[in-house]
Protein backbone atom coordinates (compact mmCIF):
# COMPACT_ATOMS: atom_id res chain seq x y z
CA UNK A 1 0.00 0.00 0.00
CA UNK A 2 1.40 3.61 -0.54
CA UNK A 3 1.89 5.84 2.23
CA UNK A 4 -0.29 8.56 2.28
CA UNK A 5 1.05 12.06 1.54
CA UNK A 6 -0.27 13.83 4.24
CA UNK A 7 1.14 12.83 8.21
CA UNK A 8 -1.15 13.82 10.71
CA UNK A 9 -0.26 13.51 14.81
CA UNK A 10 -1.97 15.22 17.62
CA UNK A 11 -0.91 17.89 20.65
CA UNK A 12 -3.58 18.64 23.23
CA UNK A 13 -6.26 19.45 20.65
CA UNK A 14 -4.39 20.20 17.81
CA UNK A 15 -3.89 18.07 14.79
CA UNK A 16 -1.17 19.01 12.81
CA UNK A 17 -1.12 17.91 9.18
CA UNK A 18 2.47 17.50 7.18
CA UNK A 19 1.99 17.61 3.52
CA UNK A 20 4.73 14.92 3.17
CA UNK A 21 6.37 15.07 -0.11
CA UNK A 22 9.72 16.92 0.48
CA UNK A 23 11.09 15.49 -2.76
CA UNK A 24 7.92 17.16 -5.03
CA UNK A 25 8.51 19.93 -2.75
CA UNK A 26 5.42 19.15 -1.39
CA UNK A 27 3.54 19.92 -4.53
CA UNK A 28 -0.24 19.22 -5.25
CA UNK A 29 -1.12 15.84 -7.06
CA UNK A 30 -4.60 14.32 -7.38
CA UNK A 31 -3.44 11.63 -4.87
CA UNK A 32 -2.30 14.88 -2.07
CA UNK A 33 -5.81 16.51 -3.16
CA UNK A 34 -7.86 13.69 -2.14
CA UNK A 35 -5.68 13.04 0.84
CA UNK A 36 -5.71 16.55 2.45
CA UNK A 37 -9.53 16.20 1.94
CA UNK A 38 -10.07 13.00 3.67
CA UNK A 39 -7.90 14.54 6.43
CA UNK A 40 -9.83 18.00 6.83
CA UNK A 41 -13.22 15.88 6.64
CA UNK A 42 -11.79 13.58 10.00
CA UNK A 43 -10.51 16.46 11.42
CA UNK A 44 -13.73 18.21 11.60
CA UNK A 45 -15.48 15.10 12.99
CA UNK A 46 -13.35 14.37 15.46
CA UNK A 47 -14.41 16.09 18.68
CA UNK A 48 -11.05 15.81 20.73
CA UNK A 49 -9.63 18.55 18.10
CA UNK A 50 -9.71 21.80 18.74
CA UNK A 51 -7.74 23.86 16.09
CA UNK A 52 -5.91 22.45 12.79
CA UNK A 53 -2.34 23.38 12.13
CA UNK A 54 -0.99 22.51 7.96
CA UNK A 55 2.40 22.85 6.81
CA UNK A 56 4.46 21.28 4.73
CA UNK A 57 7.34 18.69 4.88
CA UNK A 58 11.27 19.78 4.46
CA UNK A 59 12.52 22.44 4.78
CA UNK A 60 12.13 24.53 1.51
CA UNK A 61 8.34 24.42 0.94
CA UNK A 62 4.76 24.86 2.53
CA UNK A 63 3.63 23.90 -1.36
CA UNK A 64 5.59 24.95 -4.03
CA UNK A 65 2.29 24.40 -6.20
CA UNK A 66 0.23 22.42 -8.23
CA UNK A 67 2.09 19.16 -9.73
CA UNK A 68 3.14 20.42 -13.20
CA UNK A 69 4.23 16.52 -14.05
CA UNK A 70 0.81 15.49 -13.67
CA UNK A 71 -1.06 18.90 -14.96
CA UNK A 72 1.15 18.77 -18.32
CA UNK A 73 -0.68 15.52 -19.47
CA UNK A 74 -4.14 16.72 -18.61
CA UNK A 75 -7.42 17.39 -21.08
CA UNK A 76 -9.21 20.12 -20.69
CA UNK A 77 -11.81 18.64 -19.44
CA UNK A 78 -9.38 16.37 -17.24
CA UNK A 79 -8.42 20.13 -16.26
CA UNK A 80 -11.66 21.02 -15.23
CA UNK A 81 -11.92 18.40 -12.92
CA UNK A 82 -8.69 18.61 -11.51
CA UNK A 83 -9.48 22.44 -10.83
CA UNK A 84 -12.84 21.14 -8.83
CA UNK A 85 -10.93 18.71 -7.01
CA UNK A 86 -8.64 21.41 -5.57
CA UNK A 87 -11.72 24.26 -5.06
CA UNK A 88 -13.46 21.43 -3.18
CA UNK A 89 -10.81 21.11 -0.51
CA UNK A 90 -10.31 24.57 -0.16
CA UNK A 91 -13.76 25.28 0.55
CA UNK A 92 -13.41 22.48 2.83
CA UNK A 93 -10.81 23.53 4.87
CA UNK A 94 -12.22 27.45 5.14
CA UNK A 95 -15.80 26.16 6.10
CA UNK A 96 -14.53 23.66 8.66
CA UNK A 97 -16.03 24.29 11.92
CA UNK A 98 -12.80 24.56 13.59
CA UNK A 99 -10.12 27.29 13.03
CA UNK A 100 -7.02 26.36 10.74
CA UNK A 101 -3.88 27.60 10.66
CA UNK A 102 -1.32 27.67 7.82
CA UNK A 103 2.85 27.19 8.68
CA UNK A 104 4.43 28.68 6.01
CA UNK A 105 7.50 27.47 6.08
CA UNK A 106 9.03 28.17 2.92
CA UNK A 107 7.39 28.54 -0.84
CA UNK A 108 3.59 28.56 -1.28
CA UNK A 109 2.98 29.45 -4.82
CA UNK A 110 0.59 28.70 -6.70
CA UNK A 111 -1.65 25.62 -5.15
CA UNK A 112 0.29 26.13 -2.35
CA UNK A 113 -0.77 30.30 -1.94
CA UNK A 114 -4.36 29.03 -2.75
CA UNK A 115 -4.04 26.45 0.23
CA UNK A 116 -2.53 28.90 2.38
CA UNK A 117 -5.16 31.29 1.79
CA UNK A 118 -7.70 28.88 2.40
CA UNK A 119 -7.00 28.54 5.92
CA UNK A 120 -8.24 31.16 8.47
CA UNK A 121 -4.98 32.15 9.83
CA UNK A 122 -1.59 32.41 8.49
CA UNK A 123 1.86 32.44 10.28
CA UNK A 124 4.92 32.87 8.04
CA UNK A 125 8.66 32.43 8.07
CA UNK A 126 10.42 35.75 7.36
CA UNK A 127 12.10 33.14 4.72
CA UNK A 128 8.95 32.06 3.10
CA UNK A 129 8.22 33.38 -0.72
CA UNK A 130 4.62 33.89 -1.53
CA UNK A 131 2.90 34.36 -5.63
CA UNK A 132 0.50 33.15 -8.10
CA UNK A 133 3.24 32.57 -10.72
CA UNK A 134 0.65 30.14 -13.17
CA UNK A 135 0.67 33.05 -15.87
CA UNK A 136 3.94 32.08 -16.59
CA UNK A 137 2.92 28.31 -17.26
CA UNK A 138 0.43 29.43 -19.76
CA UNK A 139 -2.18 29.66 -16.97
CA UNK A 140 -4.41 30.86 -14.26
CA UNK A 141 -4.93 29.82 -10.62
CA UNK A 142 -7.23 27.14 -10.57
CA UNK A 143 -8.13 26.62 -6.84
CA UNK A 144 -9.92 29.75 -5.94
CA UNK A 145 -6.59 31.80 -5.85
CA UNK A 146 -8.22 34.57 -8.15
CA UNK A 147 -11.26 34.70 -5.61
CA UNK A 148 -9.56 34.65 -2.05
CA UNK A 149 -7.10 36.65 -3.40
CA UNK A 150 -8.91 39.55 -4.37
CA UNK A 151 -10.73 39.16 -0.72
CA UNK A 152 -7.57 39.35 1.13
CA UNK A 153 -5.57 41.87 -0.69
CA UNK A 154 -7.60 43.64 -3.07
CA UNK A 155 -7.97 44.22 -6.94
CA UNK A 156 -4.29 45.34 -7.09
CA UNK A 157 -2.11 43.10 -5.23
CA UNK A 158 -4.39 40.46 -7.27
CA UNK A 159 -3.81 41.65 -10.83
CA UNK A 160 -0.21 42.23 -9.97
CA UNK A 161 0.37 38.63 -8.54
CA UNK A 162 -1.58 37.05 -11.01
CA UNK A 163 -0.47 39.09 -13.99
CA UNK A 164 3.18 39.32 -13.35
CA UNK A 165 3.48 35.96 -11.49
CA UNK A 166 6.39 37.09 -9.97
CA UNK A 167 6.73 35.82 -5.85
CA UNK A 168 6.77 38.27 -3.45
CA UNK A 169 8.62 38.30 -0.06
CA UNK A 170 6.99 37.55 3.65
CA UNK A 171 6.78 40.98 4.63
CA UNK A 172 5.39 41.96 1.36
CA UNK A 173 2.75 39.19 1.97
CA UNK A 174 2.10 40.86 5.60
CA UNK A 175 1.60 44.28 4.22
CA UNK A 176 -0.65 43.37 1.69
CA UNK A 177 -2.84 40.94 4.42
CA UNK A 178 -2.10 37.74 2.83
CA UNK A 179 0.06 36.31 6.13
CA UNK A 180 -1.40 36.99 9.71
CA UNK A 181 2.29 36.70 11.34
CA UNK A 182 5.67 36.95 10.18
CA UNK A 183 8.32 35.22 12.47
CA UNK A 184 12.06 33.90 12.45
CA UNK A 185 12.15 30.72 10.26
CA UNK A 186 14.20 29.42 13.34
CA UNK A 187 10.74 30.15 15.58
CA UNK A 188 7.94 29.54 13.25
CA UNK A 189 6.96 26.09 14.55
CA UNK A 190 6.92 27.29 18.25
CA UNK A 191 5.23 30.41 17.55
CA UNK A 192 2.64 28.90 15.39
CA UNK A 193 2.26 26.13 18.03
CA UNK A 194 1.63 28.34 20.55
CA UNK A 195 -0.69 30.38 18.88
CA UNK A 196 -2.61 26.64 18.32
CA UNK A 197 -2.70 26.05 21.88
CA UNK A 198 -4.46 29.27 22.32
CA UNK A 199 -7.24 28.73 20.44
CA UNK A 200 -7.45 24.91 21.43
CA UNK A 201 -8.29 26.24 24.79
CA UNK A 202 -10.59 28.90 23.36
CA UNK A 203 -14.95 28.16 23.69
CA UNK A 204 -15.24 25.68 20.71
CA UNK A 205 -18.97 27.10 19.97
CA UNK A 206 -17.95 30.97 19.91
CA UNK A 207 -14.96 29.82 17.82
CA UNK A 208 -17.56 28.19 15.43
CA UNK A 209 -19.52 31.29 15.32
CA UNK A 210 -17.11 33.67 14.54
CA UNK A 211 -16.12 31.16 11.45
CA UNK A 212 -19.45 30.52 10.40
CA UNK A 213 -20.15 34.85 10.57
CA UNK A 214 -17.07 35.68 8.49
CA UNK A 215 -17.09 32.99 6.27
CA UNK A 216 -20.42 32.46 5.69
CA UNK A 217 -21.85 35.71 6.89
CA UNK A 218 -19.12 37.83 5.06
CA UNK A 219 -20.32 36.64 1.44
CA UNK A 220 -23.89 38.35 2.15
CA UNK A 221 -24.75 41.88 1.68
CA UNK A 222 -24.94 43.59 4.93
CA UNK A 223 -28.00 43.23 5.78
CA UNK A 224 -27.96 38.96 5.50
CA UNK A 225 -24.67 39.40 7.28
CA UNK A 226 -25.73 41.02 10.21
CA UNK A 227 -28.87 38.96 10.87
CA UNK A 228 -26.80 35.97 10.52
CA UNK A 229 -24.09 37.43 13.29
CA UNK A 230 -27.35 38.10 15.09
CA UNK A 231 -28.67 34.38 14.98
CA UNK A 232 -25.14 33.05 15.68
CA UNK A 233 -24.86 35.72 18.80
CA UNK A 234 -28.21 34.72 20.29
CA UNK A 235 -27.72 30.47 19.73
CA UNK A 236 -24.37 30.95 22.31
CA UNK A 237 -26.84 32.19 24.79
CA UNK A 238 -28.06 28.39 24.71
CA UNK A 239 -24.47 26.59 25.93
CA UNK A 240 -23.22 25.80 28.90
CA UNK A 241 -20.40 27.17 27.59
CA UNK A 242 -21.20 30.71 27.46
CA UNK A 243 -22.23 30.53 31.44
CA UNK A 244 -18.85 29.42 31.59
CA UNK A 245 -17.54 31.94 30.09
CA UNK A 246 -19.15 34.66 31.97
CA UNK A 247 -19.16 32.88 35.38
CA UNK A 248 -15.56 32.95 35.10
CA UNK A 249 -14.74 36.23 33.84
CA UNK A 250 -17.20 37.51 36.92
CA UNK A 251 -15.19 35.04 39.33
CA UNK A 252 -11.61 36.09 37.83
CA UNK A 253 -10.66 32.66 37.23
CA UNK A 254 -9.78 31.26 33.80
CA UNK A 255 -12.76 29.66 32.00
CA UNK A 256 -13.15 25.70 31.29
CA UNK A 257 -14.84 24.85 28.21
CA UNK A 258 -16.82 21.72 27.27
CA UNK A 259 -17.61 22.43 24.05
CA UNK A 260 -21.33 22.44 24.21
Amino acid sequence: MTASPVLSRDADGVRVLTIDRPDKLNALNRQTLEALDAAFAAAGEDPAVRAVVLTGSGGKAFVAGADIAEMNALTAIEGREFSLLGQRLMRRIERLPKPVIAMVNGYALGGGLELAMACHLRVAADSARLGQPEVNLGLIPGFGGTQRLLRLAGRAATLELCLLGTPIDAARALQLGLVNRVVPAADLESETMKLAAQLASAAPLALRGVLDAVVLGGECGIEEGLQFETAQFALLFASEDMREGTDAFLAKRKPQFQNR
